[in-house]
């Protein structure tokens, strides 16, 4: 394991898959780990894949999801294989994937500072392209409340991630009018997306499309009963979908056994969701909004993400709104209220 930490941030890296089984900043845990992890039985289990086995944190996944094209395992290369270790100081280090992903070596540099965690991936060489994602999930004890930066539509996949489990309607394309985010229920009701469904037994998955000419993509989690809120930034030039996989109590099979609960993943990246990577690559809904679901190869790509950890404010419901200016972070409550905490405004440029 390789450990950072800078102020009163800590943040443990396992080199062994490329992803963050802890990150602790004050007494805050911003993100979830598989309860199943130190499982013998589930360890030695030859039938899972191995990103299901040390399920945690934040990872990048590349391919996204299903690879139908190279028969590679879930998530790819980048969720299942080992990093080797190029460099590590007492707050950053550099990884390099030990197998490359369609023919293109992956860099990974992880870096914390203070309450922000900073990733990037460098992506080189390849052939053809690929779809990709980072994977950060949450979990909230008694729920919680979205915001997010502007989007133009909302979608959710031909399938359901677990038959007979998810709440939302399948194979749906709305337009998003403002801040109005909802989708229809397989009961016919609607459902805000601003809220976590928590009390439903569900696996659910949905895609947003980032406002046309975005830069910046963001999405704010504030959690009720731990009280505090997980800022997730992407640079949605190379990412322009966010994804959001809920989980809460709805795989009844081995090794979530009912006990995966209120589990938000905030996946940022350039997929189809939940399809493979053939229909990724082919023609499809996003692709007939003018939206890329599979990133090029053969050049030189890099992936900028970024993660804050911060108490969340007396009374605040919604952030409004995220600016990156003069070396802070800016969020604005939809009351007026502000918090800012110095980020690296360069970082996404």
């Amino acid at each position: 394991m390789i450990r950072l930490s800078h102020g009163d941030s800590a943040l443990t890296l396992d080199p062994a898959v490329g992803n963050l089984p802890e990150w602790r900043v004050g007494g805050r845990r911003p993100l979830h780990s598989a309860p199943w992890r130190d499982e013998a039985a589930v360890q030695d289990d030859p039938d899972l894949p191995l990103v299901n086995k040390r399920l945690a944190g934040d990872f990048l996944c590349m391919p996204f999801g299903r690879d139908d094209i190279d028969g590679g395992p879930i998530h790819g290369p980048s969720a299942n294989e080992g990093w080797a270790v190029i460099r590590s100081d007492v707050a950053e280090a550099h990884l390099r994937l030990s197998v490359p992903v369609r023919g293109a070596t992956v860099d990974k540099i992880v870096q914390i500072t203070g309450p922000v965690l900073y990733q990037t991936h460098r992506v080189e060489g390849g052939a053809g392209a690929v779809t990709f994602a980072h994977h950060p999930m949450i979990r909230m004890a008694e729920g919680g409340r979205l915001s997010c930066s502007p989007k133009r539509a909302v979608l959710t996949d031909p399938d359901p991630q677990y038959a007979g489990r998810n709440l939302w309607a399948l194979n749906q394309t709305r337009p998003v009018v403002g801040r109005d985010l909802r989708l229809a229920c397989e009961d016919g009701t609607d459902w805000d997306l601003h809220h976590y469904p928590a009390g439903h037994a569900v696996e659910d998955f949905c895609l947003l499309v980032e406002a046309r000419g975005a830069t910046v993509g963001w999405t704010v989690a504030m959690r009720n009963a731990e009280d505090d809120m997980l800022v997730v930034l992407k640079d949605a030039r190379l990412m322009p979908v966010t994804m959001l996989w809920i989980s809460n109590g709805g795989r009844d099979f081995s090794p979530w056994n009912g006990r995966h609960t209120g589990v938000l993943g905030i996946e940022d990246g350039c997929a189809l969701g939940g399809a493979g990577l053939a229909a990724a690559l082919a023609e499809n809904r996003l692709t007939a909004m003018g939206v890329p679901t599979a990133m090029a190869l053969g050049g030189t790509q890099v992936i900028r993400h970024a993660m804050v950890s911060l108490p969340r404010p007396p009374g605040w419901a919604e952030v409004a709104e995220l600016t990156l200016a003069k070396g802070q972070m800016t969020l604005t409550e939809v009351g007026g209220g502000q918090v800012s905490v110095p980020f690296d405004t360069g970082f996404f440029v």
